[in-house]
């Protein structure tokens, strides 16, 4: 979930370990990995949505256990669940502005400041909204065409 207060002023750091994706293992519970996916959340994006499971193959052939989230945040993450790797990070829309882009080799967004939400700043046209541009919508995969199928808000505020 999400770090508060909303106000990202009052809660300095990365508000570890809110907006993250644990894997565990089923059979004894112990943390395999954690990956955050917005640092100081500074936008209410809760991250809570679904992960859906998959088995593709990567650029050599070689199958891989993948996790496909599409977050709140604007972004689509895939991690190799095994491990936690992430695979890829791309923004559901193009005006996704809250981010420029997701550094792949750390896992860090990249912001733009423009959008942050800081006390002595009055961001406008922000997206997405705190509600996201994906939000807790249930979305499905077609093994057979390695698609993904999931509905998606364009809904900016101030």
């Amino acid at each position: 979930g999400n770090p508060a207060p909303w106000n990202e002023t009052m809660r300095p750091g990365d508000n570890k370990w809110t907006m993250t994706i644990f894997g565990r293992d089923a059979d004894t519970g112990e943390a395999k990995f954690g990956y955050q996916k917005t640092p100081h959340d500074e936008w209410d994006y809760a991250g809570v949505n679904v992960m859906m499971l998959s088995e593709q193959k990567d650029k050599d052939g070689k199958a891989r256990k993948l996790l496909t989230h599409p977050d709140r945040n604007g972004i689509v993450y895939t991690l190799d669940r095994t491990d936690g790797a992430l695979v890829s990070a791309n923004k559901l829309d193009d005006t996704v502005n809250v981010f420029k882009s997701v550094d792949l080799k750390t896992g860090q967004p990249v912001r733009d400041p423009e959008y942050g939400t800081r006390m002595d700043h009055l961001a406008k046209d922000i997206c997405p909204s705190a509600m996201g541009y994906h939000n807790q919508g249930h979305d499905s995969y077609d093994p057979k065409r390695e698609l993904f199928f999931m509905g998606i808000n364009h809904i900016c505020m101030d």
